[in-house]
């Protein structure tokens, strides 16, 4: 469709260079994923994690990595402070006010938790009510960054008790987090 467009000829001759450009990159980011879903279904601990709907082989590899040893964190709350999900705290005369996540982990993981995140509410009916429940008088971005931050949490715990998603859901062993952002 955007082939047929009538263009000038310079115009022309760009829009085929960059369609050109477009298939090229298309091909190697399709080597990288490829590589990247070999190496996960390689690892046990990141196949364990893509059994939680929205974590895919990027997400659970990059979690499994950055997290590391999941018994250097006796709680959840630490993996969510490790990867600045957390609220800053500001203190002072007896008055605690929270504000923005500390940004204090690794970016590319918090961005990779939002976007699964995202997945996993469409999927997951108790997370779902809860970022409903949070997008009512709190902003989107606010209820996406909460939902991230309870899937890290859910995830920490698939590691730490080695079962898969349907079962910690059932069992109910990850202990409930509220969605505070």
């Amino acid at each position: 469709m955007l082939r047929e467009l009538p263009l000038a000829p310079w115009a022309g001759r760009r829009r085929e260079d960059l369609l050109k450009l477009r298939s090229e990159l298309d091909d190697k980011i399709g080597l990288l994923d490829q590589a990247a879903e070999e190496a996960a279904t390689k690892h046990e601990k990141a196949r364990l994690l893509m059994t939680q709907p929205g974590v895919g082989p990027i997400t659970s590899l990059a979690f499994v990595l950055t997290i590391g040893d999941v018994s250097r964190f006796p709680r959840g709350k630490q993996v969510a402070s490790y990867l600045g999900l957390i609220p800053r705290e500001y203190s002072s005369g007896g008055k605690q006010r929270f504000g923005s996540i500390s940004k204090q982990g690794n970016r590319f993981m918090r961005m990779l938790l939002v976007e699964a995140a995202q997945i996993a509410v469409r999927c997951d009916p108790q997370m779902r009510s809860e970022y409903l429940h949070r997008c009512h008088h709190k902003p989107k971005g606010v209820a996406k960054v909460a939902a991230a931050r309870k899937l890290a949490i859910r995830l920490y715990w698939m590691l730490k008790s080695n079962t898969g998603y349907p079962e910690v859901v059932r069992a109910g062993s990850s202990p409930r987090v509220p969605l505070t952002a």
